[in-house]
């Protein structure tokens, strides 16, 4: 952990203040980690033993207020992430922040830290967390969740946000606002809507590798029970044992629940093409990460050859451009962003347009460390700003956690429980850090 700071008075804040006159005086950089390799929780095919963890950003303001961020990864390398945010402090230290969309095109255009990428990896994950926590503490200023915070803005503000460079042959400024200003009219009865029902979940809680089949059948009778919709398994370590657990799932779950299934990257795109064949008796509901993240033409046959079953990825796509060349080569027929790996919110507006250019629903990845907490409010303001939709729109959930944060998700009847409560839900609790800080914590000196 470190702290960069510049001297300023610090005031108690007392309701919303909105924009305004402040700086950011205290930028403070966290090693979290959480060691669910004991339990097996998050097991897949490529990750068998993942601790949680979390380059965890706070900010403060010296009127009073404070905005959190993360870049999420999975145990070793996480001091590395946590490296790589503390480098962004000069961009936000002594600053306002009130034009985010200048300030994270600064951040990924720096003329040397870009190098580390381009726009990819550590550096850019770096930068989701600045830009997330960024907009925590927008949010947090104007007293307001932040899928209503970008829901309620203007189409021209909102395409402020979106850096268009490498986009252009696919999505331009006019067509981004076209597409928002024909969702203006509906706005106020979205987010009514939202308010009322929620937004609906789906569950991979069932499905880790590390389960064994008692475990799986509980688990998936427990889904439906609570309103689940649809479950997901994780495949792509043994065929007979993936063919196995598919057939508790569909015996459990019944013959039309839907029952998605995720490779975590195992595969390559011939042996990808016949693992899918050998399970299309049990009818996935799609076929998630197939085979490796960066490779676009490797989905696309991958999709033209298991079709009618679709083809999912985006958790480890790295940004924008690969995305747009996902979409522009009919390789996906479901867009899964992830709150915290491309460049914050302001890239994942970006990916949304994108998403509604081609006319692709986004079924967005979570779990891990606050991930749902983030991207519910990605797909509600797409419900309510861009899209305009939850048609074949899910949004994944996990049940870990969540009790380490100040306001968790609620789920009810198997949806998202709209947030009502100011800022982007990545605050977590001082204890919480302060327990599991790597490798001083209490957690990780109980261990030895």
């Amino acid at each position: 952990m470190s702290d960069t700071a510049v001297p300023g008075p610090a005031a108690p804040a007392e309701g919303p203040v909105g924009p305004g006159p402040y700086r950011i005086t205290s930028f403070t950089c966290h090693d979290v980690r959480f060691p669910t390799s004991r339990e097996l929780d998050g097991s897949d095919a490529m990750h068998p033993d993942p601790d949680y963890s979390a380059a965890y950003l706070v900010l403060r303001t010296d009127d009073g207020f404070e905005g959190y961020g993360f870049a999420f990864t999975i145990g070793r390398g996480n001091e590395v992430q946590t490296a790589a945010v503390e480098a962004l402090a000069p961009y936000v230290v002594g600053r306002d922040a009130e034009d985010l969309g200048a300030l994270g095109r600064e951040m990924v255009h720096d003329s040397q830290l870009r190098w580390l990428g381009p726009e990819k990896g550590v550096m850019h994950m770096a930068i989701s967390a600045v830009v997330n926590a960024l907009w925590d503490l927008r949010a947090r200023r104007a007293g307001k969740p932040l899928w209503l915070l970008l829901g309620e803005m203007p189409p021209e503000e909102i395409v402020d946000l979106v850096d268009f460079r490498y986009l252009t042959d696919a999505l331009t400024r006019a067509e981004a606002l076209e597409i928002l200003r024909a969702a203006e009219p509906g706005r106020a009865a979205r987010v009514a809507r939202l308010r009322e029902h929620g937004y609906p979940a789906y569950t991979t809680s069932p499905g880790w590798l590390g389960y064994d089949d008692a475990k799986l059948r509980r688990l998936c009778e427990e889904a439906m029970a609570a309103g689940f919709t649809q479950i997901k398994l994780k495949v792509g370590a043994d065929l007979e044992d993936d063919r196995r657990r598919m057939r508790v799932a569909r015996e459990t779950c019944g013959a039309d629940f839907p029952i998605a299934v995720d490779a975590n990257q195992r595969w390559d795109v011939d042996s990808a093409i016949a693992w899918v064949g050998a399970l299309a008796e049990f009818r996935p509901h799609w076929v998630e990460e197939p085979t490796s993240p960066d490779d676009v033409l490797g989905h696309a046959a991958i999709a033209r050859a298991v079709a009618p079953i679709p083809v999912a990825t985006g958790e480890h796509v790295a940004n924008r451009t690969v995305f747009k060349q996902l979409l522009q080569a009919g390789a996906i027929s479901y867009l899964q962003l992830d709150a915290a790996r491309v460049a914050g919110v302001n890239e994942n507006v970006a990916i949304l347009l994108l998403a509604a250019k081609f006319g692709v629903p986004v079924c967005p990845h979570a779990g891990g460390v606050g991930l749902c907490e983030l991207v519910q409010h990605l797909s509600m303001f797409d419900y309510v700003a861009v899209s305009g939709s939850m048609e074949n729109r899910v949004i994944e959930y996990v049940d870990h956690l969540h009790e380490h944060f100040a306001d968790p998700v609620v789920i009810r009847d198997g949806s998202y429980v709209a947030p009502g409560r100011p800022g982007f839900g990545a605050r977590m609790h001082a204890a919480s850090v302060a327990a599991y800080s790597y490798p001083g914590g209490e957690v990780w000196r109980s261990r030895g």
